[in-house]
């Protein structure tokens, strides 16, 4: 590995590269990174793997313990809930800046979207359907035209779901969840953004609604480990 064209440092490069591991499972949530073998590995210093693990720390995909070594973090249901919470509220903000910015054509699109859902389930393509979730979330994050905010939400939805991604999913669930994203376009529609800011932030969002769900989809997770 070296500098990209872009002038990337190698530490992002290093990042990447973990989380790409991550995701396909090679490295399991609750294991211990080796970061003399990655270093062995990758011929690289140790540095870039420190600068790597820091960020990713910071975003809390691992935890660092002294004298014991870098461990991948297991979402509690506590993080799960704290993480709901927090993508509530920033989606919740993100309807309300859209406001102005989304109209007709955008509706369209996301109801679009929300058929290629039901579509996908139908099909029993959950890869389908996720792409086509994170496409009808992001028609009003990006309007909302805050790059913070979008940044912060891609971490913590990745925390969510891609760190490893879940070969299963709770069918129920994804049911449930389209007919709220039915509900979601018809505020939009009405350009009731208050209404839908608080929908997205009190049902679809909301920790307490969605627990019965959560709860079967993670502790299934955990019987996959």
């Amino acid at each position: 590995m070296s500098e990209d064209q872009a002038g990337e440092p190698l530490s992002g490069e290093v990042y990447r590269l973990l989380k790409e591991r991550l995701d396909r499972g090679e490295i399991r949530a609750g294991s211990f990174l080796d970061l003399s073998a990655l270093s062995r590995e990758l011929g690289m210093s140790k540095m870039p793997l420190r600068d790597a693990v820091m960020r990713l720390e910071a975003e809390g995909f691992v935890s660092v313990y002294p004298r014991r070594g870098v461990m991948v973090r297991e979402l509690s249901l506590r993080d799960v809930r704290e993480l709901y919470e927090v993508i509530g509220a920033l989606e919740s903000q993100a309807a309300l800046l859209a406001r102005g910015r989304l109209g007709r054509a955008e509706c369209g699109r996301m109801a679009a979207l929300d058929t290629a859902m039901r579509a996908a389930l139908k099909d029993d393509d959950f890869d389908a359907y996720y792409r086509a979730n994170l496409a009808f979330h992001n028609a009003y994050i990006d309007l909302a035209d805050n790059r913070e905010l979008s940044a912060a939400l891609k971490i913590r939805k990745e925390r969510l779901y891609d760190f490893p991604r879940r070969s299963g999913y709770v069918r129920e669930w994804e049911l449930s969840s389209v007919k709220e994203h039915r509900k979601i376009v018809e505020l939009f529609k009405a350009e009731d953004f208050d209404g839908a800011a608080a929908y997205i932030r009190e049902v679809h969002w909301s920790f307490a609604v969605q627990e019965r769900f959560i709860q079967a989809y993670y502790l299934a997770a955990r019987d996959e480990s």
